[in-house]
């Protein structure tokens, strides 16, 4: 029965290719995940972020590849391995046999952990995996920083899927805040932050600019420098991004994680196109 309803979930993606396939199956799989985490005390620590939250909660229409929390206070003695051991039994309930791996260091606050698979796709009917023979195994990296910058705020939304739970999510203002972190600070350029500005200055959403500034001291090159951070200084500090990025290359970064339909939109990125959005910063 509890195939059956995994495949239930995978036959309404209506999947148009194998990519799209693979990418459905491993957003079923993290859903699974955060239900049976949302059983547990986890959100009582702690908080879902990212990517995944985004699609999964508010509606972004991109997939997305990890699990992505940070601690309500910092604590860098949070376990998060007894938490891991309940999504692992709920997730063999449903049919798979997953390996969970610790790849945390001690002395760094991001702790990191892998959730494999290859075992769900052997008894799912699929439409295309099945014409080459092969499916890849599932690969989940979660994510939790136990010294989270200060700041941001969170909500509780619910999940019905695979049945009804409850998770503790950043709000849309510093989720926006996250993402403009990664924007100025991380060291190589990745399509889906760049596809996320997009969605977040459409959706005319607000950026919490303490959270950002909190993230900014903490890691990146304003490092320790108190930047007043504000929508001016936001605005001069991406156009020198915008304006020095390859956007073809760019462009195809992000190209595996966007439905078969929403591939022409990818091909209009340009500085043009980006300088035009920025202005909808708010």
């Amino acid at each position: 029965m509890s195939i059956k309803l995994i495949q239930e979930r995978l036959n309404s993606y209506n999947c148009k290719s194998e990519l799209e396939e693979e990418q459905a199956i491993r957003e079923i799989t993290q859903e699974v995940a955060l239900a049976a985490l949302g059983r547990t005390e986890c959100f009582k620590f702690g908080v879902f972020q990212g990517g995944t939250c985004l699609r999964v909660f508010y509606g972004l229409n991109r997939f997305s590849e990890d699990l992505d929390f940070i601690l309500k206070e910092p604590n860098r003695q949070f376990n998060l391995v007894p938490y891991l051991q309940s999504l692992s039994e709920e997730l063999f309930a449903y049919g798979y046999h997953v390996e969970v791996t610790d790849r945390s260091k001690a002395d760094i606050a991001v702790k990191k952990f892998f959730v494999k698979d290859d075992s769900i796709g052997k008894v799912l009917q699929l439409n295309y995996a099945a014409k080459t023979g092969s499916f890849r195994k599932i690969r989940i990296k979660l994510e939790i920083d136990t010294n989270p910058p200060f700041g941001g705020g969170a909500e509780i939304k619910y999940l019905d899927f695979p049945f009804v739970s409850s998770v503790t999510v950043q709000d849309k203002p510093s989720l926006f805040a996250d993402k403009m972190h990664a924007l100025l600070c991380r060291e190589y350029t990745k399509g889906r932050d760049w596809y996320d500005f997009l969605w977040y200055t459409s959706q005319g959403i607000e950026i919490n600019y303490e959270f950002l500034a909190s993230a900014l001291q903490q890691q990146g090159p304003w490092k320790g420098q108190a930047v007043d951070v504000n929508h001016k200084w936001c605005m001069a500090e991406l156009e020198k991004t915008i304006q020095s990025i390859d956007w073809r290359a760019t462009a195809e970064d992000v190209r595996r994680f966007v439905r078969v339909g929403e591939q022409p939109s990818i091909d209009l990125w340009s500085k043009e196109l980006f300088l035009n959005q920025l202005g909808k910063l708010k």
